[in-house]
Formats: C-alpha cells, sequence, structure tokens
C-alpha cells in the first residue's frame, strides 16, 4: 500500500512538471481579426500563415473575430495578442479595458496591416498600435530600408534595402517613442505621403508590455513571401518575450 501510495504521487509529481514544460515550451498567442470597416481578403491567408508559423516555432495559435473573448482571465493565457488587419471600432469599453490591463501586466501586441486603422476613437490603443492609418496610393513595389539588424524582425536580412510590393499605408499621430525597424523610401513610389522619414515597421515597450507592428500583409502574396513571415514571426517572438505572470 505504500509503495502504491508512493507511485502514484511520483506520477502526479511527473506529470505536473510535464504540464508545466509544455506551458513553457508552447506560449500561446490570439489572433484577432474582427472588421468594421475594410475587410481584407487576406486575412484568411493570415490565418492560416499564423497557424503555420506557430507550429514551426513551438507557439500554439488561437484565432477569433469574437470581441467578447477580451475578458481579463480569457487574456490571462496569451503571451501575445495579434490584430490581423483589423478595421473599425471591434472592442467596447469593457473589453477596451481588459485589454488595457493585459498589457500593463506585461502582455505583447502585434498589430499587422489595418491594425492601425483600429480604434481611432481610443487614444490609449493609437499610442499602443504606434501611429493611426491615414492613406494608401495604388499597391506597388517600393524600396524598404532596413534602420534596426539587431531586431528578431530584422536580423536576419543580409541587405539593407528590400524590394517589396505591398499597400504602402501612409501615417498620422506617430508615438514619438516607438524604435523604428524598417522605413519606406518615397523616392521609390508615388503616393508617400510622410517625407524623408517614413516608418513601416517598428516596436516598443509601451504602459508595461511589448509592441510590434509591421505595416506589411495586405497582399495574398505577402502569406507565401519567406521574408515577410521570418519579419512577423521576430516580431511574434519580441512581444511574447518577457511576459510578467498574469494573474
Amino acid at each position: 500500500m505504500k509503495n502504491l501510495f508512493s507511485i502514484c504521487l511520483l506520477i502526479i509529481v511527473v506529470s505536473f512538471f510535464q504540464s508545466y514544460t509544455v506551458v513553457k515550451k508552447n506560449p500561446k498567442v490570439l489572433v484577432f481579426s474582427k472588421t468594421k470597416g475594410y475587410r481584407h481578403a487576406s486575412i484568411e491567408k493570415g490565418k492560416i500563415a499564423l497557424i503555420k508559423l506557430g507550429v514551426e516555432h513551438n507557439f500554439s495559435v488561437d484565432t477569433t473575430e469574437n470581441s467578447a473573448l477580451f475578458t481579463e482571465e480569457n487574456l490571462k493565457k496569451y503571451a501575445a495578442v495579434i490584430f490581423l488587419s483589423t478595421t473599425g471600432d471591434v472592442l467596447d469599453d469593457k473589453q477596451q479595458s481588459a485589454f488595457e490591463k493585459y498589457i500593463q501586466a506585461g502582455g505583447g501586441y502585434v498589430g499587422v496591416h489595418a491594425a492601425t486603422d483600429t480604434e481611432y476613437d481610443w487614444p490609449w490603443y493609437g499610442k499602443l498600435a504606434g501611429a493611426y492609418f491615414l492613406s494608401h496610393p495604388e499597391q506597388q513595389n517600393a524600396r524598404f530600408v532596413i534602420k534596426d539588424k539587431k531586431h528578431p524582425s530584422t536580423k536576419f536580412f543580409t541587405d539593407s534595402v528590400w524590394m517589396h510590393r505591398d499597400e504602402l499605408y501612409n501615417f498620422k499621430d506617430i508615438n514619438p517613442d516607438i524604435k523604428v525597424l524598417i522605413t519606406i523610401d518615397e523616392s521609390s513610389y508615388k503616393g508617400g505621403k510622410n517625407g524623408n522619414f517614413h516608418p513601416f515597421s517598428w516596436y516598443h515597450n509601451f504602459d508595461g508590455g511589448r509592441s510590434f507592428y509591421t505595416s506589411m500583409g495586405h497582399t495574398d502574396e505577402c502569406w507565401v513571401d519567406n521574408l515577410f513571415l521570418k519579419h512577423l514571426y521576430g516580431g511574434i517572438k519580441y512581444a511574447m518575450s518577457r511576459q510578467k505572470k498574469l494573474d
């Protein structure tokens, strides 16, 4: 009987540590893609690509367009929340408060493309995302300049210039505290509105958490572009890291 008790206790202890190890090795992210304005056709491709990234890099991915999941208790499960081309007013006041508390507790935010075309009446979100969308010209190729090669989202670039085709956002209300990773050379295309310094991807610590944003991701082709996916994964990795305990 004593031996049986000891075996049972050992099984419980081993199971606990195995469960703990799984949690530590496999953080979870929430991909949120609700739209109240323009809806990007590439959202579905984006979800598939993000799930694949999770499999390749050992993190779990939940996808949703249900804003009711933005509660303090539910958000605790996630190392980062990815706003995938969200548009318009996607969270109510209570949900906004829950997300603010999540970030303040050390949560991570990743904004992709139209995430800056979201929540214009919520200034806190604008500062978290780093800017708001202003306008864009037609899709075209442009010269992207890598300004920081030390960040996980850019360190793999061997050259300082990347020619890339996308929908090229202009921005307003740019947070001066963002750390710019990639700029776009407005002399290489038509329709730029931000002048000689036009940030296109950035990161920053904000209100207790971590924020990464990339304006790329409009086209279906982006979501099978190896360079873009490496760039995005590096941003996700940054946002997931150094998270405080959410309890």
